[in-house]
């Protein structure tokens, strides 16, 4: 089922798009009914940001930044279902990664072209058998560019706002949906703008707008593109 290797390399699903399109929710779907791994490389930038925060480093110095991610020892552990634990040293801080602050710095240190280097080789090593599914902004385009099947997964700003604001409440999170949508704008021009890796579709990629689609609509769509690879 759509197992081919790209040169004796395990198969990768790569899953793109914007913030809130549901790539999580799905790539976690896809990984358990496909038996794969998963890579949710949000997580690793975030875990960056974490690192950053802990060490006090000035977010808008590049060589601060990479002082501080000198020795990036967060390591991540896949829950199935659950999404993946993160951990620092032996701290656990798979909440703290949620938060918007933490988004914030890593959408901020995701722009710099040597931290994108610098973590290139974390999110690789992520590729093992059976396959992998890799969530992100540039996993077709630059992680994986021999990806066996490359998605990009997008929705409307006001759905997506919709989605986090629900997400949010759900852990007693009070906010609005005007400044929901406005940091979401505001995160998509940045990434689709960014000089390295911005954030696009790459031309031989499956374009699905979840908008009007439930998970499992997208999860079936993608699974017999991977079938048909």
């Amino acid at each position: 089922m759509g197992t081919e290797t790209t040169g004796n390399l395990p198969p990768v699903i790569a899953i793109d798009g914007p913030s809130g399109a549901g790539k999580g929710t799905v790539a976690q779907r896809l990984a358990t009914q496909l038996g794969f791994h998963l890579l949710d490389s949000g997580a690793v930038y975030r875990a960056a940001a974490i690192i950053c925060k802990k060490a006090n480093a000035d977010i808008s110095s590049e060589s601060s930044v990479l002082s501080a991610l000198a020795t990036f020892q967060a390591t991540f552990h896949a829950r199935g279902t659950d999404g993946v634990l993160v951990m620092i040293g032996d701290e656990n801080v798979t909440n703290e990664l949620r938060t918007e602050e933490i988004a914030e710095i890593a959408s901020q240190v995701a722009v710099m072209q040597s931290v994108r280097t610098a973590l290139l080789d974390e999110q690789r090593s992520f590729r093992q058998l059976p396959g992998l599914i890799a969530d992100g902004r540039d996993m077709g385009s630059v992680v994986f560019p021999d990806a066996q099947l490359k998605v990009f997964l997008t929705a409307s700003v006001e759905t997506r706002a919709l989605r986090r604001a629900k997400q949010l409440k759900e852990k007693g999170i009070e906010t609005t949906m005007s400044s929901l949508t406005a940091e979401i704008d505001a995160r998509d021009k940045r990434d689709s703008s960014r000089q390295h890796a911005p954030l696009v579709a790459s031309d031989d990629a499956l374009y699905v707008d979840s908008s009007s689609l439930d998970i499992d609509s997208v999860v079936e769509r993608i699974v017999s593109a991977f079938e048909q690879a």
